[in-house]
């Protein structure tokens, strides 16, 4: 039932961003979109996504937007509609849909992932790799590549807002 509301909110979230024309409206909303996909992640326990798409998302993206917003103009220009802009986004919504129709269902314990990675994470972890925490030998060995680039993306935005602010502090001051 958590999970319906969120999606819903997160549906409602984006209409109203793609109906506003205010870019300040537009950026806090899109924060808010960050937190409530953040929020779901964390519903369906993937914390590391979850955590990522806090800190990432709806916190320097945020920031990075505002600071944006701070440089060019608050009202959005209105846009001509393009045939050919359309057309790309069709077909790339078709080719995204196309490629969900042979996944499994939700929450089949039949899915591949059950059958053959599932069993072995927590058959072997503690013999191959001497971590009693599942979770852990996961995130820290099997996956370890894609916790050092999840820390690396938040270690690089982080960074990189830090330069920013100061950047804008330095030409105020001058």
């Amino acid at each position: 039932m958590i999970d319906i509301a969120v999606l819903l909110m997160l549906a409602f979230t984006a209409i109203a961003i793609s109906r506003l024309r205010n870019l300040f409206a537009a950026v806090m909303l899109a924060g808010l979109y960050s937190l409530l996909s953040a929020c779901w992640m964390t519903a369906l326990d993937a914390v590391d996504v979850a955590f990522t798409e806090a800190a990432v998302g709806a916190g320097v993206s945020t920031v990075l937007m505002l600071i944006t917003l701070a440089v060019t103009a608050r009202r959005e220009k209105v846009a001509k509609f393009s045939l050919p802009a359309f057309f790309v986004v069709l077909v790339t919504g078709g080719f995204l849909i196309y490629g969900t129709l042979d996944m499994p269902d939700w929450g089949d314990p039949e899915a591949p992932v059950h059958q053959h990675v599932a069993p072995r994470y927590l058959n072997d972890s503690y013999a191959e790799i001497g971590v009693p925490n599942v979770v852990t030998s996961v995130l820290a060995s099997y996956r370890g590549y894609d916790t050092l680039g999840e820390t690396v993306v938040i270690f690089t935005a982080g960074l990189g807002v830090m330069l920013l602010l100061r950047w804008r502090k330095e030409e105020k001051g001058s």
